[in-house]
């Protein structure tokens, strides 16, 4: 079949090469996940009560609401007599820097991270 194309017929016999795989007599190599250790956790380690998503959750909520207030409704809202959301509606500045430091401070948590655990597998 190969005849005169033998280079052909070589290299189409070495692209359909079956990949290697232990026989008995050698030992596979383990994983690199079985050789992860992993900490030990109890199974009586305090878990977190639902109260606590809870409040992160109305946390979170209450931050939406008065930064999407003081950014974007402010503007088109009358005075409303409470102090806080007055002062907010006014100023012109720094309702900007506490909703700009969010996505920063992430940012930075992260880099810091993935830079402690780059330092810890090295």
């Amino acid at each position: 079949m190969c005849g005169t194309q033998t280079l052909q017929c070589n290299l189409s016999r070495t692209s359909m090469r079956q990949r290697h795989t232990p026989d008995d007599s050698e030992e596979a190599q383990p994983h690199w996940i079985t050789k992860v250790v992993l900490p030990e956790r109890s199974e009586a380690a305090p878990r977190p009560s639902p109260a606590v998503g809870y409040a992160i959750l109305a946390g979170s909520l209450l931050f939406l609401l008065g930064a999407s207030y003081a950014v974007f409704f402010s503007a088109f809202l009358p005075r409303t007599g409470i102090w806080v959301l007055d002062v907010l509606a006014e100023d012109r500045h720094y309702k900007y820097l506490v909703i700009t430091l969010v996505p920063t401070s992430t940012w930075f948590v992260i880099a810091n991270w993935v830079g402690w655990q780059y330092y810890r597998n090295s």
